[in-house]
């Protein structure tokens, strides 16, 4: 367990941000049940069923990414080799940046929030948020403006963030901003969920608020960028290590 986590924070999390959903959820459930067993409705028992097994199995699925995985490791990032500056961007919640400072003790953190309270408007983040505080050194900017020096970066980190900027130009200037910023040598870690069979299979129709990966492919090679090579920790989840066109190997 990734140190300063707690167990089964990630699962708790989950339920804690979006428990309005799953308390109607359970309501809707649970009348279906008593309707389904009065009436005598065996199909409508069964959609219950299947309603609730499908609930359940999307939380044992999140679990074992965000809790069992070692995710919050980091192990599946390249060792620290000299970097001198490493960015991480979020979209209002962050798990990630402490642990990016232990994973590259000798570099300068930069910590940048795209949240934007009129763009953003899940109940979700803003209950994250009200959690979950952000780190005092982090500064708010617009995701077509980031606050970084032309090919400063050695190292740009994206966390289940990016997929929050719904707007296809607008994550297109998002990422021409990542490639600008990053050095020549530099890597960039955009790491998502993919609208793909393991995640339907998991979320069902949640499956859908992420963007299948011939969409991030595209974006990449619209902005400058080349997929170097895509790390699955779990198959649930996918990180793209990103470079520059004429650095990527």
């Amino acid at each position: 367990m990734a140190v300063g986590r707690k167990p089964l924070q990630g699962v708790m999390n989950i339920v804690r941000f979006n428990w309005h959903f799953y308390a109607i959820a359970l309501l809707l459930m649970l009348a279906g049940a008593i309707v389904a067993y009065y009436m005598q409705l065996p199909v409508l028992l069964l959609l219950t069923g299947l309603a609730f097994t499908g609930c359940m199995l999307s939380l044992l699925v999140s679990m074992y990414i965000y809790d069992l995985s070692g995710l919050y490791e980091l192990n599946w990032i390249a060792p620290a080799k000299g970097e001198k500056l490493v960015v991480n961007i979020h979209a209002g919640f962050d798990e990630t940046s402490t642990l990016l400072q232990d994973k590259y003790p000798d570099a300068a953190l930069q910590i940048i929030d795209f949240y934007d309270p009129e763009k953003h408007t899940e109940i979700s983040i803003k209950r994250a948020r009200s959690l979950y505080p952000g780190l005092p050194q982090t500064i708010n900017a617009a995701t077509h403006h980031l606050p970084l020096k032309d090919a400063a970066a050695d190292k740009i980190f994206v966390i289940f963030s990016a997929h929050e900027i719904r707007d296809w130009e607008e994550r297109k200037l998002f990422m021409k901003e990542l490639a600008r910023s990053l050095q020549s040598d530099g890597r960039i870690y955009i790491t998502e969920h993919l609208r793909d069979l393991p995640n339907f299979l998991a979320y069902n129709i949640g499956f859908f608020h992420f963007y299948p990966k011939r969409d991030w492919l595209k974006l990449f090679e619209d902005t400058g960028l080349k997929l170097e090579r895509e790390n699955k920790l779990t198959p649930f989840i996918s990180t793209f290590i990103i470079a520059k066109n004429d650095t990527a190997f």
